[in-house]
C-alpha cells in the first residue's frame, strides 16, 4: 500500500466519522443547543478532509475551494465555546456581546473565504510521495492566520470558563484544551508543503482520532449515556488490534509451522477477514444474547420500557404504605400470582413467612438490601424478574427515606418559625392583657369580699394561661446537668398541696439523669398538678412516681381513664378536660421532653388507669445519633 494510498484512506476515514458524530450531536441538539455549533465545525471538518481526498482525484479546483474553506471550522468551534461557557458564574457582558456577534463572525469569515477563492489562495503540487498535494499561495496565507486567529479567541473564552466554571464544565473545557493540542499536533503538519518541506505528513494519518477525542471530551459529563457508548466502542477496537497481532504473528509463522496456503495470503487480507468476522460477530451478539436468554429463562420478559415504567411508578409513592402498595402490585401483576412486599427496620426480626413468595427490604449499613422468601418454587425466569425488581425496589426505598427525612426537616424548620412568630406574638399579648388585668384588679379592691374573691380568682386564671402561653411558644434553651432524680423528686414533693392524696415514690438512691432541672421540675409539676385536679376529690386517690435504672420516669393516678378519642389528641395544644387548665400544660411538657431528645407518652396498659411515661434522651442522642429513638419518635408523634 502506498503512503498516498494509506493518507487518503485516513483523510476518507476521518470524513466519514466526522460526519457521523455531526448527525449525531445534530439529534442530541434538541436536549442541548450548543451542540448544533459543535455538528457544525464536525461537518467542515468532513469537508475539509473531503478536499484533499478530490485533490488526490485530480479535482483540484472543488478539492482547493474545500480547504480554503477552513475558516468556517474555528468559526463554528468560537460559537461552540462561546455559548458553552457563557452560563451561570461565567455570564459576561463581553461575552453575551460576543453571542450576539456571532452572526457578524460568520459573515466575515465567510467574506475571508469567499476573498480566498477569488485570489486563488491555494493550488496543488506534487510533494514528497504525493503526486497532488494542497500548498498555500501567497495571498492564502491570510486563510491561515485568521483562522488561527479565531482559534486563538475560542481557546481565550475557554479559558475564561476554566477559571470560573466547576464541576463537569470545568472538565469539559479541560477535555477541549487536551483535545485541542492533540489536533493542533496532528494537523501542523498540513503546512509543511506550504512552507517548502518535503516531507510526508505522517501525524495527519491520526487524524480519525481527533474529532472523536474532540466531540467525547466535551460530552462526556454532559450526556452520560455517551460513555456506555465509548466503552463498547473501544472494546471492539481494542478486539480489532488483538485479532491484528494474531494475523501478524500467523503470517510470520505460517511458513515455518508448514502451512504454506496460509503464508502465502497476504496479510492485509487475513486481517481484512479476521476484521469481517469480527463485525459479524457483533451484529449477530445481540440477536443470540436474547436467544440464549429466552432458553435458559424461559417465559422471561424483561425490557427498558418495563424497568423505565416500573421506576417511574415507585417513584410516586408518598410513604412507605404507598410504595408498599405499589410496589406489590407491579411485580403480582407482572408474575400472575400474588407477592408479598414487607419493609424492616435495622434491628427490626423477620415475620412468620406465608405461603406466599415475597420480597423484604432493609436497611443495612445505611443502604437498602433485599432479599426473596419462599421463591423455591418459582421458575428461573420469574426469580430473575423478582431479583431485578427487587433491586430497584431497594434503590426507591432509599430513594423514599431521604424525601420523608427532607420532608420532615423542613416541617420542623416550619414549626420553628411557626413558635418564633408565636412567640412574638404571645409576648405582645401578655403585655396588652395584663395592663387591663392589673387596672381591673386595682378597681375591685373597693368591692365586697365576695366579688372581689370571684374577681381575683379569674384574674389568676387569666395570668395562669398568659405566663403558659409564654413558655409554650417562648424559645426553649437547655441547661444540661446531671441531676439526682430522687433528691430532687423528693424536694419537689413536699411543696404539692396534696389535699390528703396519698403519693408513693419508687426510685433507686443515686440515679442519676443528665437534663435541664428547672425544666425537669417544670414537667414534673406540670404532671403532677394535672393528675390531683382529676384525684383530689376521690377518697382513694393516688399518685405514684417510679424510675427505671434507665431513667425513664412513670406516674401513675387512679383518676377516671381517659377516652380514646381524648388520648390521641392529649399532647395537642388547647386540649384539656382539667375544670379551668388552659390546654398548654401537656403541650408544654412535650416541647420540653422533645428539645431533650426525648418523649412523653400516655399509657394505660400499666395496671393504672393513667399513666405518663417519660424518656430523656442522653445529649448525643438530643442531637440525633441514637438508632432507637426516631422509632419512638415516630409512634409520639401521632398522638
Amino acid at each position: 500500500m502506498s503512503l498516498q494510498t494509506a493518507f487518503e484512506i485516513m483523510m476518507m476515514v476521518t470524513s466519514g466519522c466526522a460526519l457521523l458524530v455531526s448527525g449525531w450531536l445534530l439529534w442530541q441538539s434538541q436536549r442541548q443547543r450548543d451542540l448544533i455549533a459543535l455538528a457544525g465545525f464536525g461537518l467542515m471538518m468532513a469537508l475539509w478532509c473531503a478536499g484533499h481526498v478530490a485533490i488526490f482525484h485530480h479535482l483540484t479546483a472543488l478539492g482547493v475551494m474545500l480547504v480554503l474553506a477552513n475558516p468556517l471550522m474555528p468559526t463554528f468551534f468560537l460559537d461552540f465555546a462561546v455559548r458553552f461557557v457563557n452560563r451561570g458564574v461565567a455570564r459576561q457582558p463581553w461575552l453575551d456581546r460576543l453571542e450576539r456577534s456571532m452572526g457578524l463572525i460568520y459573515a466575515l469569515s465567510m467574506a475571508v473565504v469567499l476573498l480566498s477563492w477569488w485570489l486563488q489562495g491555494g493550488t496543488a503540487v506534487a510533494v514528497a510521495s504525493f503526486h497532488q498535494f494542497f500548498v498555500f499561495s501567497s495571498s492564502g496565507w491570510f486563510n491561515l492566520a485568521y483562522s488561527v486567529l479565531v482559534g486563538i479567541l475560542a481557546h481565550g473564552v475557554l479559558s475564561w470558563g476554566f477559571l470560573t466554571h466547576q464541576g463537569n464544565r470545568r472538565r469539559s473545557i479541560v477535555a477541549m484544551f487536551v483535545s485541542g493540542g492533540w489536533g493542533l499536533l496532528l494537523a501542523t503538519s498540513f503546512v509543511f508543503p506550504s512552507l517548502g518541506l518535503d516531507t510526508y505528513p505522517y501525524p495527519m494519518l491520526l487524524l480519525p482520532s481527533y474529532v472523536v477525542v474532540l466531540v467525547y471530551g466535551v460530552v462526556r459529563y454532559q450526556i452520560l449515556e455517551v460513555n456506555a457508548w465509548v466503552n463498547r466502542a473501544l472494546l471492539w477496537v481494542g478486539m480489532m488490534l488483538l485479532i491484528l497481532g494474531v494475523i501478524a504473528l500467523l503470517g510470520a509463522l505460517a511458513g515455518q509451522l508448514g502451512m504454506q496456503a496460509l503464508a502465502n495470503v497476504p496479510g492485509w487480507q487475513l486481517w481484512l477477514y479476521s476484521a469481517l468476522v469480527l463485525v459479524l460477530a457483533a451484529l449477530l451478539y445481540q440477536p443470540l444474547n436474547t436467544l440464549v436468554g429466552r432458553l435458559v429463562y424461559p417465559g422471561l420478559k424483561l425490557d427498558q420500557l418495563l424497568l423505565d415504567r416500573w421506576r417511574n411508578q415507585l417513584k410516586t409513592a408518598q410513604s412507605w404504605d404507598d410504595l408498599g402498595v405499589v410496589a406489590q402490585s407491579l411485580i403480582s401483576h407482572q408474575l400472575g400470582q400474588p407477592v408479598q412486599v414487607r419493609f424492616l427496620g435495622r434491628y427490626e426480626p423477620s415475620p412468620r413467612s406465608g405461603n406466599d413468595p415475597c420480597i423484604q427490604c432493609r436497611q443495612l449499613g445505611g443502604a437498602w438490601e433485599f432479599e426473596l422468601l419462599d421463591w423455591s418454587d418459582i421458575t428461573p425466569a420469574l426469580r430473575l424478574t423478582g431479583e431485578v425488581f427487587g433491586s430497584l425496589l431497594a434503590s426507591s426505598c432509599g430513594v423514599l427515606e431521604r424525601s420523608l427525612m427532607l420532608a420532615e426537616a423542613e416541617r420542623a424548620r416550619l414549626a420553628e418559625q411557626h413558635l418564633v412568630e408565636l412567640g412574638g406574638l404571645s409576648a405582645a399579648m401578655a403585655h396588652e392583657l395584663r395592663n387591663p388585668l392589673n387596672i381591673i384588679a386595682m378597681a375591685a379592691a373597693g368591692a365586697d369580699a365576695e366579688t372581689r374573691g370571684h374577681i381575683q380568682t379569674q384574674i389568676k386564671r387569666a395570668d395562669r394561661l398568659i405566663s403558659d402561653m409564654l413558655i409554650y411558644s417562648g424559645k426553649l434553651t437547655l441547661q444540661r446537668q446531671p441531676i439526682q432524680l430522687q433528691a430532687m423528686v423528693q424536694a419537689l414533693l413536699v411543696h404539692v398541696d396534696w389535699h390528703g392524696v396519698r403519693h408513693e415514690l419508687a426510685m433507686t438512691e443515686g440515679l442519676e439523669i443528665n437534663a435541664d432541672p428547672h425544666r425537669v421540675q417544670q414537667v414534673l409539676v406540670n404532671l403532677i398538678d394535672n393528675a390531683l385536679a382529676f384525684i383530689r376529690n376521690q377518697a382513694d386517690g393516688c399518685l405514684r412516681i417510679e424510675a427505671d435504672s434507665h431513667g425513664v420516669i412513670r406516674l401513675h393516678n387512679n383518676g377516671p381513664a381517659l377516652p380514646d378519642e381524648l388520648a390521641t389528641s392529649l399532647f395537642r395544644p388547647f386540649v384539656s378536660k382539667r375544670p379551668g387548665g388552659s390546654g398548654l400544660g401537656l403541650a408544654i411538657v412535650r416541647r420540653i421532653m422533645e428539645a431533650h431528645g426525648g418523649y412523653i407518652r400516655y399509657r394505660a396498659d400499666l395496671g393504672w388507669p393513667v399513666s405518663f411515661e417519660l424518656f430523656f434522651a442522653a445529649p448525643a442522642a438530643a442531637q440525633g445519633d441514637a438508632a432507637d429513638i426516631p422509632f419512638i419518635a415516630a409512634q409520639e408523634s401521632s398522638l
